[in-house]
């Protein structure tokens, strides 16, 4: 069972990055079909042929419930003045029971697009490549990330630029994914895309091409500091980090800053793997379901014992709040930033029917090792860090006139001093 947790945005890139997920067990009709069965025609559905088929009462006054959707179907089939779509109507009632939830986070994919979530998760595929962050509230699109040598950084998008337009769509968050789809495409193909930048328009062609998604930088900062900038938890991420830490530790270091901003979320495993490397023994987070039962996530003994800091910012959500609050908690890390995101919340995916379709649903909340609540709070930091009014935080990797940046560097500089063990 894998859990993915994430804030809903889109990587423009191409990806629809997902609220975080825990595949579940797919259930089939064995566990749709249990109960004692009742041998009467209240309690029985005909087969195509015309037989008989017995199943318990409780299920058949499930499917009673389900009545006005077969006979809208029937209507449509016989009075609608053109042929029909089933599989598509069927797919659009399943996307409309999931939204009427009312959770962002709870919706449903059709056979192409659940295909096509798992293949953005290997981290290629073609497009123009930038991550575009949705903001339900407002309903603005921005780019939190430009990936090295794509065809969006060769058009000069930069880190804060607003998505406005995908050929002639304008593009918010409740129409991103259609954006999505329109930047992804055959490589060699070109897709004009509008950015707003400091309020004015910035007309570009893109021409598509197969973009890579590295997940991991590093380098060793003045001072003998590490650093570690995590873009999200999903593909190989936690491997590239082990080895990133390592090339790190090879250096020298004497101190650990994580880069966490911007950083919506992903695979829960990988952000259990990666606080593994600095956590003892101990708990690392718990969930809570809606009836009131608990689990509890543990780490293991063998941490790497290094200083630590964690940058955050207001778009660090779920899987990166996972992590931050066990660093915090137990690992003496200093979190710098902002408050973040407050997407303290797991969902699961599965697949659903027999034509590749899925869905995701929220199933629980989670909590920090001291017991914190994260949704709709987030991790509040040790040291507060925000970007100068009218300062968009476009900074090369690494740049220590980044003022966030800084203030983690400084902040570690003296976490080293103070651990430092005078000579005799």
């Amino acid at each position: 069972m894998k859990k993915r947790i994430i804030l809903v945005v889109s990587l423009a890139i191409c990806l629809v990055m997902l609220s975080g997920c825990t595949a579940l067990p797919y259930l089939g009709l064995q566990s749709m079909f249990r109960g004692d069965s009742v041998r009467n025609t209240q309690s029985s559905l005909p087969e195509a042929g015309g037989e008989l088929v017995t199943i318990s009462r409780e299920e058949y006054e499930r499917y009673q419930k389900y009545n006005t959707l077969m006979e809208i179907m029937a209507i449509v089939e016989e009075n609608y003045y053109e042929d029909t779509d089933e599989h598509s109507m069927l797919d659009g009632a399943a996307m409309g029971m999931l939204s009427a939830i009312g959770d962002p986070y709870t919706f449903y994919y059709t056979a192409e697009e659940y295909a096509s979530m798992w293949e953005d998760d290997e981290g290629e595929y073609a497009g123009v490549g930038i991550l575009i962050s949705a903001d339900y509230t407002t309903g603005i699109c921005t780019a939190i990330r430009v990936f090295t040598g794509s065809p969006a950084e060769k058009a000069g998008v930069l880190r804060g630029d607003i998505l406005y337009m995908v050929e002639d769509m304008y593009v918010t968050a409740d129409n991103l994914n259609d954006a999505v789809e329109i930047m992804r495409g055959t490589p060699g193909t070109d897709v004009n895309v509008t950015f707003l930048r400091n309020g004015e328009e910035r007309k570009t062609v893109m021409t598509r091409a197969v973009v890579n998604v590295n997940r991991v930088e590093s380098t060793v900062l003045e001072g003998d500091i590490g650093y570690i900038y995590l873009y999200e938890f999903a593909g190989d991420c936690s491997e590239k980090f082990a080895e990133a830490l390592e090339a790190l530790n090879a250096k020298g270091i004497k101190g650990l800053i994580i880069d966490l901003r911007d950083n919506p979320g992903g695979w829960v495993s990988d952000a259990e793997s990666i606080g593994d490397l600095f956590l003892d023994q101990g708990l690392m987070y718990y969930t809570e379901y809606k009836d009131g039962t608990k689990d509890y996530t543990y780490t293991s003994d063998g941490r790497v014992d290094l200083p630590l800091v964690v940058i955050v910012n207001e778009n660090s959500a779920s899987s990166s709040e996972i992590l931050t609050g066990a660093l915090q908690d137990r690992a003496d890390a200093t979190v710098v930033g902002v408050q973040s995101y407050g997407k303290g919340i797991i969902q699961a995916v599965t697949p659903v029917g027999s034509e590749g379709a899925g869905m995701q649903v929220t199933i629980a909340q989670y909590y920090t090792p001291n017991g914190n609540k994260v949704h709709k709070i987030g991790i509040t930091p040790d040291v507060i860090a925000e970007l100068p009014e009218g300062d968009p935080g476009i900074y090369e990797f690494g740049d220590l006139n980044d003022p966030q940046l800084k203030k983690a560097w400084e902040v570690m500089t003296e976490k080293m001093d103070s651990t430092e063990i005078p000579a005799a």
